[in-house]
């Protein structure tokens, strides 16, 4: 029952044309900041419609979605699903910050269960490189290439990541 624009629990549902539901709000603001003001599309399936679609609140979805925060809470509560201070926490949740289990490389963002659902489910972040849930998500980032550091190099002593492999480390004692 989340938005797939906000990545958060649906606020106000309405349903587009498609099928496919997001917060008002968020659906509003994407399509007010597209660059073809007289075509719409869905942001998860890139259904075109034109004219822009009238929405009406999804009235049964809310309903849903309301029983879901209460249940889902109470879930979150017994299942210990909570971050502690030794863990690394999501870095969507807002009301008390769940355990992630998931950090992007990309987005350089933690996830927990249900916030990394989208990159597994939508094309937009197919390409996106998750890891294991990281504190150190910058330490892992080449800060001349924004790249992950996923190449040693022996002669240095330092973690690289491929593009230095190509210019400052050529040529030097390396190891993937």
């Amino acid at each position: 029952f989340n938005c797939s624009i906000c990545l958060d629990v649906l606020k106000n549902p309405v349903t587009i044309p498609c099928g496919h539901s997001y917060c008002s709000a968020c659906i509003e603001n994407y399509w007010d900041q597209d660059s073809y003001p007289a075509l719409f599309a869905c942001p998860q399936c890139r259904q075109h419609f034109a004219p822009r679609p009238p929405l009406a609140r999804n009235t049964m979805l809310a309903e849903v979605v309301e029983k879901f925060k209460t249940t889902d809470l109470d879930e979150a509560a017994s299942c210990r699903n909570f971050a502690e201070a030794v863990d690394v926490e999501c870095d969507v949740c807002t009301a008390r910050r769940n355990r992630a289990v998931r950090s992007c490389l990309v987005c350089l963002a933690s996830y927990c269960e249900l916030h990394v659902q989208p990159h597994y489910e939508s094309a937009a972040f197919k390409k996106h490189k998750l890891i294991s849930a990281s504190r150190v998500l910058q330490e892992t980032i080449c800060s001349r290439h924004n790249k992950l550091l996923e190449v040693y190099c022996r002669t240095d002593g330092t973690c690289i990541c491929y593009l230095c492999l190509t210019d400052e480390h050529k040529g030097h004692d390396t190891v993937l």
